[in-house]
């Protein structure tokens, strides 16, 4: 597309101009500078562990906005995991992991929020399908993905696996290539090691 569009720039050029035949020429300038800003963009890095865990709103799988600062406060344990995209299977394996040990993440004073680029409906057809009892995040904005330094897969803008555990508004656990079905299995292993 963007060879397209720099053939017809110069295609348009007045006499005298390096017109389609210098096109070639172009390309070896343009190719790296369109290279070296998609690579260089800035990006925050994602939080560490004892990192303020960020209060941000985002928009649930309802359309409603939920305020993780307020949301934090409720339980012990809030995670926060982020996946690419709703029902894909390794997104659907992670949810499922979470939804299948939902009750003993809860008996241990756990809440999840999952979120996505996806938008509310992608995010409410997906809870609905495979029974989520969590809050799924539409963040097709990137807003909160930005809040915790969750960066991009490049070319495809679909935002990275990665789990976090906050307790008192502090990030406790990070996990910056999380699982997919061995999700549930992973925090609730921190969970205990907290209480010893």
């Amino acid at each position: 597309m963007l060879v397209f569009l720099g053939k017809w720039a110069a295609c348009i050029e007045p006499k005298g101009g390096l017109g389609c035949h210098g096109m070639k020429y172009r390309h070896l300038i343009l190719l790296p500078l369109m290279a070296f800003s998609l690579f260089s963009s800035a990006k925050a890095d994602p939080l560490k562990v004892g990192d303020k865990a960020p209060d941000v709103t985002g928009i649930t799988e309802t359309g409603a906005k939920l305020n993780f600062g307020d949301f934090y406060k409720k339980q012990t344990y809030t995670l926060v995991y982020f996946f690419p995209k709703a029902d894909t299977s390794g997104c659907t394996a992670q949810g499922c992991s979470l939804r299948d040990a939902y009750d003993q993440l809860t008996k241990d004073g756990l809440a999840v929020i999952g979120v996505s680029h996806d938008d509310v409906d992608a995010q409410a057809a997906f809870k609905a399908k495979y029974s989520f009892p969590f809050t799924l995040i539409a963040d097709p904005d990137q807003l909160v993905s930005k809040a915790f330094g969750v960066p991009n897969y490049p070319m495809v803008g679909l935002a990275k696996r990665q789990a976090y555990l906050i307790r008192n508004g502090a990030i406790i656990w990070a996990d910056y290539h999380a699982s997919t079905a061995q999700q549930a299995a992973d925090v609730l292993e921190v969970i205990a090691s907290q209480k010893n």
